[in-house]
């Protein structure tokens, strides 16, 4: 790990620079040892500040404190940049994966054909698995939300943008004479309206 340090009216002993350090070291267990660090440490009146700033591949890092003296300005920054650096690394270790494609075997089928020099006279046999027709199930998942729900009366347009605005696919709303309408969304993107009698 490289570390540059910087000091602002303030000359930095050599307690200080094990200090931070081992602070760093801890750190770079979480993120990894490809780090560049930059400790900027600055006296101003009463004052001791210190700022570090770490570079991990996706972003940078900083941690700063003021304290009475140095060391604890220090302890603090260090502090400080381990909450933010066990926040990065969960960050990007729980992030989602993005959805795969579904398959389509017509399109494979096609694009297939030629490579393995079939044509139309070729017949492959193939065993296709049934799955059964009903889940065999018994729990019930319920989910109840307010966010599916107009507490005023709204006119279509309005519930549309409400619908698209809290992102559901379910949304309830009273139009301006008092009658209960129910908006999907289809599978295939389209709103559709529902009157409730």
């Amino acid at each position: 790990m490289n570390v540059e340090y910087t000091g602002r009216q303030y000359e930095i002993p050599t307690h200080i620079r094990k200090e931070v350090e081992t602070g760093l070291n801890k750190i770079s267990k979480i993120l990894g040892d490809k780090l560049e660090a930059k400790v900027i440490l600055t006296v101003e009146k009463h004052r001791h500040k210190a700022e570090i700033t770490i570079n991990p591949p996706h972003g940078t890092i900083v941690g700063e404190a003021q304290a009475g003296d140095m060391g604890s300005a220090v302890n603090n920054a260090l502090d400080h940049l381990h909450k933010q650096a066990l926040k990065y690394k969960t960050k990007w270790v729980s992030k989602k994966r993005k959805a795969v494609k579904k398959f389509d075997g017509e399109a494979l089928e096609e694009n297939m054909a030629p490579a393995l020099g079939l044509d139309q006279s070729t017949t492959v046999s193939v065993m296709v698995h049934k799955f059964p027709s009903v889940a065999k199930t018994t729990e019930v998942h319920l989910v109840r939300s307010a966010e599916s729900v107009s507490l005023r009366p709204l006119t279509l347009e309005e519930a549309i943008k409400e619908a698209h605005f809290r992102d559901r696919d379910v949304f309830v709303f009273r139009d301006p004479a008092g009658k209960l309408m129910v908006l999907h969304r289809r599978r295939d993107g389209k709103m559709e309206l529902i009157e409730a009698p």
